[in-house]
């Protein structure tokens, strides 16, 4: 077989700059190396010496996607720091917020930035032209994330209501009416998105994963619970570095993240859905049933169903949340600093986030440790295409080139929390 190389300079619909390199010699992979080439962003250097106060917002600027995420691990971490616990209302809130954050995200990604890959177009623009009125019911969805957003934490961008230990502003009930009439319109929407995304074509493709993600007592998991696997793990937050490992890499300038003893592992949709379906609402479980996933899901091509079954959850939680919510007495539990170590894991929609800081008497930080989704998935996507590629050796070389592509997609990756593009070059001999 002639060497062969294909090469796509710009791959859109993915976060971040980077790149994938396949080789593929005969019939068989012999490298794979997904390349993350952008500079470091210094947010755990630059927090340190700043009050602990300023660490939600702070943080929630490393993601304009998801800066719930990032607030919220920021505020558990630093009330676990104090022993602080935030419950009742407030703690509903941020359930609420995250509702939010999950509505909007799950959505660009599902119709903006994974259905075109399924549906054979270049971009959501493109895929409009066929297929307006399915455009217009994702941004739909997403509009009225975004406005839950902006309710509870004053602006769709960046919020900036959220504070350790509660809010600045907390909303009446009265407040919340009219968003909720907006969500049950918005979990029809989800609902139809549920089927229609059962309906694309999936390659088949499994992989026996394992997955981690947040388990909770009762609850699918935003903010809270245990740390948990497929594979027996069962930890507290706080004993995520005793288990799992970061490693530099000579081709990427992100760091791959292992368990300890194990290797690579998944976060993300497909895994609070396999670790947690009894957790989702009666309503979100018979969608996924009705859509032909089963209690656990290993295509990742389907992640796209998965999230829509989220997105579908979070629309009926948001709305369980707003018929029972009762304006609390003050909008934030007294937060008093101590010197000590504090511990955050709240579920992103790309997946688990994982912040850790050392903080004074004063509460100063005096030393950060930020493990976003992505780069949890970083050996897991490489693995995917070591497994993939070989199954596919007879399509088209474009072809190949297009599932590769969609096989990264499939991950929703945000590789540094911006928007650019990731190169991509298979290489055959």
């Amino acid at each position: 077989m002639k060497a062969k190389s294909i090469k796509v300079d710009y791959l859109a619909r993915v976060e971040g700059e980077g790149g994938l390199y396949v080789k593929v010699k005969g019939r068989q992979v012999v490298d794979v190396k997904l390349k993350i080439f952008e500079p470091p962003r210094f947010f755990e250097a630059f927090l340190r010496g700043r009050s602990f106060r300023e660490a939600p917002d702070i943080t929630a600027r490393i993601c304009g996607i998801c800066p719930i995420a990032y607030q919220m691990s920021a505020a558990h971490a630093m009330e676990n720091a104090f022993g602080v616990k935030v419950e009742g209302p407030l703690r509903a809130l941020r359930r609420l917020i995250y509702c939010g954050e999950w509505i909007e995200s799950h959505a660009l990604h599902v119709y903006m930035l994974h259905a075109p890959d399924f549906l054979g177009y270049e971009d959501a623009i493109q895929m409009a032209k066929d297929h307006g009125d399915v455009v217009q019911q994702g941004l739909s969805l997403k509009k009225t994330g975004n406005e839950l957003v902006t309710l509870v934490g004053g602006r769709e961008i960046h919020p900036i209501n959220v504070r350790v230990g509660g809010f600045y502003k907390v909303p009446s009930k009265g407040d919340l009416a009219p968003i909720a009439e907006k969500l049950k319109r918005a979990r029809d929407a989800a609902l139809e998105t549920v089927r229609w995304t059962s309906k694309l074509p999936f390659p088949e493709f499994e992989r026996d994963y394992m997955f981690v993600a947040l388990r909770h007592p009762d609850e699918y998991p935003f903010n809270e619970g245990r740390i948990v696997s497929n594979k027996g793990l069962d930890i507290a937050i706080q004993d995520y570095e005793r288990h799992f490992a970061e490693e530099h890499v000579q081709y990427s300038h992100a760091l791959h993240s292992i368990v300890r003893g194990e290797g690579p592992y998944f976060v993300g949709p497909m895994a609070r859905y396999s670790l947690n379906f009894d957790r989702l609402s009666p309503l979100a479980q018979e969608a996924a049933r009705e859509a032909g996933l089963g209690p656990v899901c290993r295509n990742p091509f389907q992640s796209i169903v998965v999230r829509s079954v989220e997105t579908l959850y979070a629309c009926d939680e948001a709305l369980r949340i707003i018929e029972e919510y009762a304006m609390p007495e003050a909008p934030a539990v007294e937060v008093q600093p101590r010197a000590g170590n504090g511990f955050g894991c709240t579920e992103a929609p790309r997946g688990a986030l994982y912040h850790r800081y050392r903080l004074d008497d004063h509460g100063i930080i005096l030393d950060a440790k930020i493990v976003p989704p992505t780069s949890q998935n970083q050996k897991t996507i490489e693995q995917d295409l070591w497994e993939f590629v070989p199954k596919h050796f007879d399509l088209p070389s474009d072809k190949l080139r297009w599932q590769c592509e969609q096989a990264i997609r499939n991950y929703d990756p945000c590789i540094s929390c911006s928007t650019h593009f990731l190169k991509l070059k298979i290489e055959r001999e």
